[in-house]
């Protein structure tokens, strides 16, 4: 793709997400931020994302009512010069842990791409929107462990023990390695941003069943071939440091070769309109974390409020935003 091909009057539209089930879920993503969604529980919302298990939906502009998988088959010029492959590589959800999540672990890149039909692997990012008192995740092992322990552990249902429990609260990051053994605990609240990958094996589920009344599936095997087995040093917060122009404060978050990660800070309140665009390098995903405003263009514009995902495409046109909100910028 060269720029010569870039529409340069590329618009941006809202995105409608697909919804998950999944037994350990809430109601918070349709109580909090309304995505009146049939589904009780609603454990996760697929905001930007074109992979098959859930895809999401164009739901403003000239492609309303297209899945996001479509609209970029037809103009990968969206994506930017940098994915000439024309393949989202992240996927961005929302995720309401009402009970523990299973004790899980991702493949890297490479065994996904050997072991799973040539799939992408996973490593992710969470950003803690909110968190009980006393909810925690799983990140890593406490000490260095062998295969044989963790499968006896497994067996004898003492897993946790050997699991490193990390507090959390409110305005939280993590960045989850590809093989790093890790779980969401009960009552967070928590932004994913993940390579575009639906592959997780199960370690431990607490003997829980499912909808069918079985025992959910482990992945034994597959989780000990992937998994990081040495003591994991306890993640610690960076330190953030908010950049400030008029209208507007944003934060570096976290980088990886699939993603980067900002956070926005919105407040045109003194009249100040805050001027943004895109290249044609790559696209920008915007997820509203609170408040609402507007995003105006030329031909057009979008109202946004909480819990809203706008998909901004590459090479966009001069877009002005204002409003007072707060949302994660995510550069693809």
């Amino acid at each position: 793709m060269t720029t010569k091909n870039m529409n340069w009057n590329s618009k941006p539209f809202l995105l409608r997400p697909a919804g998950k089930d999944y037994l350990w879920g809430g109601r918070r993503l349709n109580d909090d931020f309304t995505k009146g969604i049939d589904m009780d529980p609603l454990a996760e919302t697929w905001e930007c994302s074109t992979h098959p298990d859930g895809l999401s939906m164009v739901a403003s502009g000239e492609f309303e009512g297209q899945t996001l998988a479509a609209v970029l088959e037809d103009h990968p010029e969206f994506l930017g010069i940098r994915h000439p492959d024309g393949k989202l590589p992240l996927l961005v959800k929302f995720i309401d842990a009402k009970n523990d999540l299973s004790v899980q672990v991702h493949p890297n890149d490479a065994y996904a791409m050997e072991h799973e039909n040539g799939q992408s692997g996973k490593s992710e990012f969470w950003y803690v929107l909110d968190a009980a008192k006393g909810a925690h995740l799983v990140y890593g092992l406490k000490r260095d462990c062998t295969e044989a322990e963790i499968r006896q552990a497994i067996a004898d249902g003492t897993l946790t023990r050997h699991l490193q429990q990390v507090p959390i609260q409110k305005d939280d990051l993590f960045f989850i390695e590809a093989g790093t053994i890790h779980a969401i605990g009960a009552g967070a609240l928590i932004a994913e941003i993940q390579e575009n990958s639906n592959l997780t094996y199960r370690l431990y589920d607490y003997n829980r069943v499912g909808k069918d009344g079985k025992k959910r599936e482990l992945h034994i095997d597959k989780a000990l071939q992937v998994a990081n087995l040495k003591n994991s040093a306890e993640p610690r917060q960076p330190m953030r440091v908010l950049k400030y122009r008029p209208g507007v404060a944003s934060e570096f978050l976290s980088r990886c070769k699939h993603f980067e990660v900002y956070r926005v800070l919105l407040n045109t309140e003194r009249r100040q309109l805050v001027q943004f665009r895109v290249d044609e390098f790559s696209f920008r995903v915007l997820l509203c974390l609170r408040g609402c405003g507007m995003i105006r263009f030329n031909g057009g514009e979008i109202l946004f409020f909480k819990g809203d995902c706008i998909f901004v495409p590459a090479g966009s046109a001069e877009l002005t935003i204002y409003g007072q909100a707060q949302f994660l910028d995510v550069r693809g």
